[in-house]
């Protein structure tokens, strides 16, 4: 690894951090680093991608349990149920290219984006009383969401806190401080099934770690501690959709091209 590839790494790392513990889908700069820049090919990229995700997911959890962000009752069922659809989503990963996937994927984020638009408010000013959901709603929802993590993760925090937010009622903050809990526990073991394959390059790993460890930390300690987090979640939200949206329709290198 050259010098300009470690500094990309860390840089690169300790944005994704950023953005994956404000609202989510830091990945898509990771993953672009590890195949754009770095050169690895897709599954091992999808590997490597794994231990930024669990270092950054250590420091978010201590940072958001120092300050009693994290409700661990309402935590339980969901977290319980995300990692089984992890595993199964995982198991997947290892057998298929995620190149199909990223055709759903694209026109998920665009849905939730209209979603995000319709009625801010529920963003900004969530029901102060979380609704429980039955269990028959609770398993599919939260085993799908699990199987997304465990076969790609880029985009995986967006959707977790569209359901969380819109469809429980929890504010940003304590919706994020679950989404990184339930992220890093499945993720620990995501990462024991892709080391067995020999699809992970632990050195580009965890130079990407360092930055997005320390990013994730900051971020949460700070989140945890602003009053007006929650809108400016939602503000984040927004525009990184939006980035990532012109990214898979290909607009930036449409408006890029206008500028030459």
């Amino acid at each position: 690894m050259s010098n300009f590839e470690f500094i990309i790494s860390i840089l690169g790392g300790f944005l994704a951090g950023v953005i994956n513990t404000f609202a989510g889908n830091g990945s898509t700069i990771t993953l672009g680093i590890l195949t754009e820049v770095l050169g690895l090919p897709g599954n091992v990229a999808n590997g490597t991608n794994r231990v930024g995700i669990f270092v950054q997911g250590i420091f978010s959890l201590e940072a958001f349990q120092r300050n009693q962000k994290i409700l661990w009752q309402e935590s339980r069922i969901y977290v319980s149920i995300g990692i089984i659809g992890a595993i199964l989503g995982a198991y997947v990963a290892l057998q298929i290219s995620s190149e199909q996937f990223k055709f759903v994927y694209k026109y998920l984020m665009l849905a939730i984006l209209i979603v995000l638009f319709i009625n801010p408010k529920h963003w900004t000013n969530p029901q102060k009383i979380a609704k429980k959901l039955p269990l028959y709603a609770s398993i599919p929802i939260f085993l799908a969401l699990g199987f997304y993590g465990g076969f790609i993760q880029m985009g995986m925090g967006i959707f977790f806190l569209a359901i969380m937010v819109l469809v429980i009622g929890l504010p940003m903050l304590e919706s994020n401080a679950i989404k990184v809990l339930m992220v890093t526990t499945y993720t620990a073991i995501v990462l024991a099934m892709f080391h067995y394959k020999g699809l992970i390059d632990w050195k580009t790993g965890l130079t990407i770690a360092i930055g997005q460890g320390l990013g994730g930390w900051m971020t949460a300690q700070w989140s945890s501690t602003f009053p007006e987090a929650n809108k400016w979640s939602y503000r984040i939200l927004i525009t990184i959709m939006i980035l990532t949206l012109f990214h898979l329709f290909h607009l930036d290198a449409f408006i890029f091209k206008l500028f030459q």
